[in-house]
């Protein structure tokens, strides 16, 4: 359940627009399923292991949530200082999922749905946090101004600085939801255990 980001690309495209946020852009989110074998959850796990995305150190995962972010920018000269006005994020946000390739018993598939339900609902909230950082980034970096910075080249370093800021807040949010929920006990190693001690 870990996340792999890939990096922000800040386009900057030059359209008068007034400096407002814009509530008008909703993320894209798309299921990206990934291929296991076996006839009892034991079986379905253990395809798990072999077939899981990889995801770092951590090695393959049960699921994971990417993110692809760009932006539409305008930075404009405003006597000395630099100002964005226009800051419109486009989001694409991917839960790679596994999913059977083949039908299964009954009593099994009942247990799979719960067990799938279960670990698509904890990547949807590490979706919900990207979704949260990015309107966090559009609150904080419309209207930015830098002073006596007619040439725009110090607003965009003091934009990064608070980009990486807020980005770093999300990935702990991030590793925090996923200690509690994969700990002893938590919500993710109870969905293991009664998928494999299931039929």
């Amino acid at each position: 359940m870990t996340k792999t980001f890939l990096s922000y690309l800040l386009a900057a495209v030059f359209a008068s627009a007034p400096a407002v946020a814009s509530a008008d852009w909703q993320a894209v989110e798309e299921v990206r399923p990934y291929s296991i074998s076996g006839t009892t959850g034991a079986a379905l796990y253990e395809s798990i292991g072999a077939r899981g995305p990889k995801a770092g150190p951590a090695g393959r995962v049960i699921a994971h949530t990417t993110f692809k972010l760009t932006w539409t920018r305008k930075y404009e000269t405003q006597g000395h200082a630099c100002v964005i006005t226009t800051n419109r994020p486009k989001l694409i946000i991917t839960y790679t999922l596994p999913k059977p390739s083949a039908a299964l018993p009954p009593a099994v598939g009942s247990s799979w749905e719960s067990f799938v339900a279960g670990v698509q609902a904890h990547e949807r909230v590490h979706g919900e946090t990207i979704k949260e950082m990015v309107k966090e980034i559009e609150v904080m970096s419309i209207g930015l101004t830098v002073a006596d910075d007619p040439d725009c080249k110090k607003i965009r370093v003091e934009l990064t600085r608070r980009l990486g800021e807020i980005s770093d807040r999300q990935r702990q949010r991030g590793r925090d939801f996923d200690k509690i929920e994969m700990g002893d006990g938590g919500n993710i190693q109870q969905l293991i255990l009664k998928l494999v001690n299931g039929p």
